[in-house]
């Protein structure tokens, strides 16, 4: 009935790659844990989602970079909305520990 976790223990092993793993899904808003260790997004090419995302740094430091040339730095509290099509990727995560991100998709559209 309940499923119970905790976002800090038993971080997976992020050294060699970022790990997502879907704490929620549901059709209407989906809820993933990830960890990164120095990994960014590949050199090309740009996360264009369907859905808007809200994400939120928990633990270490992160950067976002936009096709429209803005970058945006991260950290601990730290949290973002990006709206659906909005092109974007990870440009650097700390490479000394674990970043853990909480990112929460949901439809686009207007929010308050």
């Amino acid at each position: 009935m309940f499923k119970q976790g905790n976002l800090f223990k038993t971080l997976p092993n992020a050294r060699n790659h970022e790990v997502f793993e879907d704490l929620i899904k549901h059709p209407f808003v989906r809820i993933e844990r990830i960890v990164s260790r120095g990994q960014t997004s590949p050199e090309t090419g740009w996360y264009d989602q369907e859905e808007s995302e809200w994400v939120v740094v928990l633990q270490g430091n992160a950067e976002l970079t936009f096709e429209n040339g803005e970058s945006v730095s991260l950290e601990a509290g730290d949290h973002l909305n990006i709206p659906a099509h909005t092109r974007h990727k990870v440009s650097w995560t700390d490479p000394e520990r674990e970043t853990v991100w909480l990112a929460v998709f949901y439809p686009s559209g207007e929010i308050e």
